[in-house]
């Protein structure tokens, strides 16, 4: 039995703390990533930089890398602020946006992967199969067909990388290649507007630094975000109002409503292949 509680009472800490969350990010969504911070009660700063990430992420609690506009400069800068990251001690958040679409995209995700220690990487089922090797079709930054199970690929996954993986999709998966849940919250209307995704790896980037598990982490980050959308989208009319309506319900939740409404199941890990 799952303790809902243990995951509610998060969203506290993050807004206790305050944690300074450094993205290097999209630049289609950067403004929506830097507000839901806000909203989460995290504190956002958007440094791309090569020439300052190293310096401003000495300052910061996480670091949120997005590949979703990706440049070559843009790279080597989520690579120098990774290693610094690494060496501070604080968790890394990768979101590998539409990876498996091209091979610049493919590969410097993996790149990333190689020489950063992630604490967790979040992605749809096309992406995260494509970073585990398995074939995947991916509609430019959308995820596509996926013949594999997405619970077996991203436990092997999180066992090769270390990490917790994220699968987004309408029943989310949590893993650390041992303990695996999913998460059945969240609202259609959140595959409406752009960006969802993006600001779903703020949100882990606002809890990953409250709690030393990044698993129990992003567990609480995904319930809460999926929670917010849920309530928005119940009230909204159509995608415009959708926008802002989720946006209120995230700075409006607390810990009494996420107990309330989450639905969180713990599965049994998947035999090893």
């Amino acid at each position: 039995m799952m303790d809902i509680l243990q995951f509610a009472q998060l969203l506290n800490r993050v807004r206790e703390m305050r944690p300074l969350v450094h993205h290097i990010t999209n630049a289609v969504t950067i403004n929506d990533c830097a507000n839901i911070t806000l909203h989460t009660g995290g504190a956002p700063v958007m440094a791309h930089a090569p020439e300052e990430v190293e310096e401003m992420v000495g300052l910061a609690s996480s670091l949120v890398l997005n590949i979703g506009t990706l440049t070559s400069s843009q790279v080597e800068a989520m690579l120098l602020a990774g290693k610094q990251a690494n060496h501070r001690g604080i968790p890394v958040v990768v979101d590998p946006v539409g990876a498996g679409a091209t091979r610049f995209r493919t590969e410097s995700v993996r790149r990333i992967l190689e020489e950063v220690q992630v604490a967790i990487l979040k992605g749809n089922a096309a992406e995260i199969a494509t970073l585990a090797g398995e074939r995947a079709e991916v509609r430019g930054v959308d995820a596509g067909e996926v013949a594999v199970d997405p619970i077996q690929t991203a436990e092997t996954l999180a066992r090769q990388l270390n990490s917790v993986v994220v699968v987004t999709g309408k029943t989310d998966i949590i893993t650390d290649g041992t303990r695996t849940a999913c998460i059945d919250n969240g609202h259609p209307m959140m595959g409406c507007i752009t960006g969802t995704g993006c600001m779903g790896a703020s949100v882990l980037g606002c809890f990953a630094p409250v709690v030393d598990d990044p698993w129990v982490a992003a567990v609480a980050a995904v319930t809460a975000y999926t929670i917010a959308g849920e309530i928005g989208g119940e009230q909204a009319d159509g995608p415009g109002s959708f926008k802002w309506r989720f946006f209120d319900a995230m700075a409006g939740l607390n810990a009494e409503m996420i107990a309330e409404k989450a639905k969180i199941r713990q599965v049994a890990p998947s035999p090893n292949p």
